[in-house]
């Protein structure tokens, strides 16, 4: 028997700007902070000028420690560096998932044929938060093309959703995860509708890149809203009013207490200030972008 999720809050992906890069954040914000155990999340819908050259556009290298950067790539594509020595870059459909674990250098630049291919940039990041026992691993990661990527359609083709991490009705992800984690990427055409199960102990939430859907029990939700659900069901229950492109993630809550600053998140104030004298010493390694 279905039994759907109640929609909690439905939080507002208001622009900000990150640097020279505006952004959609709905969460962390003044109406809901973190979604345990996602911390953030961001959606990017940029045009690369055509003045910039692909090396100098995107994100130049920084550091991370503690948690897991993810970028679901929508349009264009990403091209990662680190300081681990991986270099490759993930075009529309795929996803680039790392464990920044004891500390990581990357960079996130649009790949050398951007302009070509129209110079279009549309992306959501995530950041996972890592437990306790796992912030100091050694780093890794994970890049998932669209090709390699499984799906689960529904028998009226109106549905897709790809399965990155975790599992949808028996289909796995193939990217590796520290703490359980479903996350789907969703095209819901006119009319497509949907039931996603879910574990009952998951937090979950739902955010819409564009479009417009009615959530069985709730309300009808256009584009940069994210919906946010209690754990009352076993299930989500989305039909499409117009298409639609969604993304739908659930964790188990990791309920430990965090500190961050920036790009580190830590369980403490002191484990901060050592992530930041440990990136300063060098000892999360150096990316020099060749």
């Amino acid at each position: 028997m279905q039994q759907y999720r109640s929609v909690q809050h439905v939080l507002y992906a208001d622009q900000k700007d990150m640097g020279d890069m505006p952004v959609r954040q709905p969460f962390p914000s003044v109406h809901a902070d973190r979604i345990d155990p996602f911390l953030l999340l961001h959606h990017i819908d940029v045009r690369v000028p055509d003045y910039l050259p692909p090396r100098q556009a995107g994100v130049g290298p920084h550091p991370h420690r503690g948690f897991s950067p993810v970028t679901f790539i929508f349009k264009g594509g990403v091209h990662h560096r680190d300081s681990r020595g991986n270099n490759s870059v993930v075009r529309a459909g795929g996803t680039q998932w790392m464990h920044a674990g004891m500390g990581i250098v990357h960079s996130e630049r649009p790949p050398d044929d951007i302009h070509e291919t129209g110079g279009e940039q549309e992306m959501i990041q995530i950041w996972v938060n890592s437990p306790a026992n796992r912030k100091m691993a050694q780093p890794s990661y994970f890049p998932l093309h669209a090709s390699d990527t499984p799906a689960v359609k529904s028998e009226d083709g109106l549905v897709n959703i790809s399965v990155v991490a975790g599992e949808l009705l028996g289909v796995k992800g193939p990217v590796p995860t520290l703490t359980p984690v479903n996350t789907f990427t969703a095209h819901f055409r006119k009319g497509g509708h949907f039931y996603i199960p879910l574990p009952e102990t998951h937090h979950a939430f739902v955010y819409l890149l564009d479009g417009e859907v009615k959530i069985t029990g709730a309300s009808v939700y256009t584009g940069y809203h994210c919906l946010v659900f209690r754990e009352d069901g076993k299930g989500i229950g989305i039909t499409a009013e117009e298409d639609t492109r969604l993304f739908i993630a659930s964790g188990e809550p990791i309920g430990e207490k965090i500190a961050a600053n920036g790009p580190f998140v830590m369980n403490t104030e002191t484990e901060v200030l050592e992530a930041m004298r440990d990136y300063q010493m060098g000892k999360m390694g150096i990316l020099i972008e060749d």
